[in-house]
């Protein structure tokens, strides 16, 4: 099979079509923003370019990436270099991630980023939603059942101008609500709603910050979605105000499969409107899940994308924040491979072609996702909508934020968790993270004290665990453990303004808020396999404390610390030399939040400079589009033994508060602060005898007790397990 067709669609991005590539087949393609359109011919300079061909009844494409190390391809299980692994994009609920090897997960992102050895970057999509192969044994190896696709190719100067283009290409993150970035508590489940509100009164009376209460699929009313069991959740607006009353923002789940009965109003509105996907015989597909049997929404129909939608206005109505949609691969119980058959019907509408559910698999839970959040929308126009999903495909950051899914209480699938989200952040999904403390079998008060103090670092921090499991909150082991998570968190809250500032950064970039290590120099090679440490942002290094011999940046990076002491357990920081980071005080929840006690932490470079920048805005709502917003310059410069850090607004509307800043100058891995001072500007007295930089290798790291983990499952694992035939 040739290529027939190959063309510049922007600068430094080529599109390559095969002999045999029909775009109604593919097109419009749910990856990109914009159809790729024509703009210059392909000179015979451009580097990589791929080989179609047609093997045992698959279309194939392979490219040649010589030694450049590989990541990205979305969420699976494994090391951060992908380099000689192989995996599915087939959207499939694998519990605890073990299935399949962690090779077929909840979401698709058919994408490579590749790195060569001096630095330079590629990106390669594979623009297809059919089920695909990717192998990475020998270079790059694209191949699917699906008809002939199209291949795009980005070439960059680094990784961070790749990002900056795929986002262009395929949408940016928006700027979530602040509350969502906080930390959050849940379990299978809260039940009944005064068990939530008790979880909510003493996260308060045990002071652990905390902003949301999620809620999972015990609330409904034998589990059919949009309704309240009326037995234990009889009366949510009570529930949902008392939290708000306490600072807490609520997010309800949402599932996609309808209980098949008579009298149940979406199921009737279903029926009647016939949105329902249908099986190859023309008649409306039923599948097993929590409810028992159940209907699906065609959500490839623009009516009942429109339908579901409207859905949540008056779910919305009774206090609830943001909404939670699981089981959208989707998840069938029964059935060939835990979903629906390939062979069932889509039909479609505007400019999707009716077809195969083989074709849309991999973007039902996208489609679902995308109405779930024109509903949200429409029914709060004056809120940022928070939308959390469990199947996902390439792009679709557009729509919502994504966890992991199913893991284990297990030390091995904390470390995974690592590289898991750094590769999903360099899949183009910014906003991601794993159940913390895990979510099957009983966690133990050591693991949750590690998962704690790494896991508050993530783009998305929330504890859940299972039904069936030991309750898993901060408090219920022991002192020391209710300590050491509440500090971990508390650094989680300090560090807020600086987090905030990633993620508008991200929703204007579309750069990962997580980061490898390698991003602090990209011709390191040495940092390129380093899955344990990571980067928030560009200017702190996280390293846990269970690390094993990490490969760290070089240069003057310094070490600190929020507390006095050392617990053992909380993760070390150290700042970019060159950085200027803003941090606040402790707060409970980001009602109380505020910036008016401001610290930057700084480390001079070898200048004696250091900059950073501080967004903020409302928080919620969007007069930042409206330019009420206040970006801040942060700028230090040493002048002999004194350094003086100025905080000057660049751009926006919103009014500077009257506020104290200090600086936090990081040397000797000490803060030392200066005075408080009211103005714009502060100095401090820099000590002359503290050494620079931090010596890595005197860190101290802990060997993780294994064995201590029960192989105990839950109730909800056996009756899963039970319905698939695991």
């Amino acid at each position: 099979m040739k290529q027939t067709r190959s063309y510049l669609t922007t600068s430094g991005v080529s599109v390559f079509e095969p002999e045999g590539y029909v775009p109604s087949l593919h097109s419009p393609s749910p990856i990109f923003i914009e159809e790729l359109k024509y703009s210059a011919p392909l000179d015979d300079g451009w580097n990589l370019r791929p080989s179609f061909r047609k093997r045992l009844g698959k279309n194939c494409v392979t490219i040649d990436t010589g030694d450049a190390d590989l990541y990205g391809t979305g969420e699976v299980s494994g090391n951060l270099r992908r380099n000689g692994d192989r995996q599915i994009f087939w959207n499939t609920e694998n519990p605890t991630g073990y299935l399949h090897n962690g090779k077929q997960m909840y979401q698709s992102h058919p994408w490579v980023l590749g790195v060569r050895r001096n630095g330079t970057a590629f990106g390669v999509i594979a623009d297809t939603t059919w089920k695909t192969t990717l192998s990475l044994k020998d270079g790059i190896r694209f191949s699917s059942k699906g008809a002939a696709f199209r291949v795009v190719i980005i070439e960059k100067e680094n990784p961070a101008e790749v990002m900056k283009t795929l986002a262009d290409l395929t949408g940016k993150m928006a700027l979530p609500p602040l509350w969502a970035l906080g930390n959050q508590q849940c379990r299978f489940s809260y039940y009944p709603q005064e068990r939530a509100a008790e979880i909510a009164d003493t996260l308060r009376s045990h002071r652990i910050p905390c902003d949301v209460i999620w809620l999972d699929i015990h609330y409904m009313d034998r589990f059919k979605i949009f309704t309240f069991n009326p037995e234990g959740f009889g009366k949510p607006e009570e529930l949902n105000r008392h939290l708000h009353e306490n600072g807490f923002k609520t997010v309800y789940m949402i599932d996609p499969g309808v209980k098949v009965e008579k009298g149940y109003f979406v199921d009737d509105q279903g029926v009647e409107g016939d949105y329902f996907v249908r099986d190859r015989k023309g008649k409306i597909y039923h599948g097993r899940v929590w409810p028992g049997q159940c209907h699906f929404p065609d959500f490839t129909m623009p009516q009942v994308r429109k339908w579901w939608a409207g859905l949540y206005r008056d779910f919305l109505s009774k206090g609830v924040d943001g909404v939670w949609n699981d089981m959208n691969e989707p998840s069938v119980f029964v059935g060939f491979g835990g979903t629906m058959p390939e062979s069932n019907l889509h039909r479609g509408g505007d400019d999707l072609p009716a077809g195969p559910h083989a074709r849309y698999h991999n973007i039902y839970g996208e489609l679902m996702i995308r109405a779930t959040l024109e509903g949200v929308k429409e029914a709060r126009p004056d809120k940022r909508p928070f939308v959390l999903s469990r199947s996902n495909f390439l792009g679709g950051q557009r729509y919502a934020a994504m966890w992991t899914g199913d893991n284990y209480s297990d030390y091995s699938q904390m470390k995974e968790s690592v590289p898991m989200c750094l590769n999903i952040g360099m899949s183009g999904q910014p906003f991601a993270g794993p159940d913390i403390g895990g979510f099957m079998r009983d966690c133990t008060p050591d693991l949750l004290r590690h998962w704690t103090s790494s896991g508050v670092y993530f783009p998305f921090v929330r504890n859940h665990s299972a039904e069936g499991t030991a309750n898993q909150e901060p408090w219920v082991f022991d002192t020391q453990t209710e300590d050491i998570c509440r500090r971990a968190i508390e650094r989680r809250y300090r560090l807020l303004p600086y987090i905030y500032t990633l993620f508008e950064e991200a929703s204007r970039s579309g750069l990962p808020v997580m980061r490898p290590v390698f991003w602090a120099d990209f011709k390191d090679t040495s940092l390129r396999t380093e899955q344990q440490a990571f980067l928030l942002g560009d200017d702190l290094l996280i390293i846990p404390r269970w690390c094993e011999n990490p490969s760290l940046p070089k240069g003057n990076w310094e070490r600190f610390s929020f507390e006095e002491e050392d617990d053992g357990y909380q993760a070390y920081l150290a700042i970019r030399p060159g950085a200027a980071v803003p941090v606040t005080e402790v707060f409970q929840n980001t009602v109380e939040y505020n910036t008016l006690d401001l610290t930057v932490l700084v480390n001079p470079d070898s200048d004696g400079r250091a900059s950073g920048f501080l967004y903020e805005d409302e928080g919620d709502g969007y007069g930042y589009k409206e330019g009420v917003f206040a970006r801040y310059c942060l700028s230090a410069e040493s002048e002999g033994n004194r350094l003086t850090l100025i905080v000057s607004k660049a751009e926006g509307e919103l009014p500077q508060p009257q506020r104290r800043i200090r600086i936090g100058l990081v040397l000797g891995g000490k803060i030392h602060f200066s005075e408080w001072s009211e103005e714009s500007s502060v100095s401090i007295e820099v000590p002359s005898k503290e050494p620079r930089g931090t010596d890595f290798s005197k860190l101290k790291f802990v060997s993780l007790k294994n064995g201590s983990i029960s192989r105990k499952f839950s109730k909800a694992d056996l009756i899963l397990f039970a319905l698939q035939g695991k």
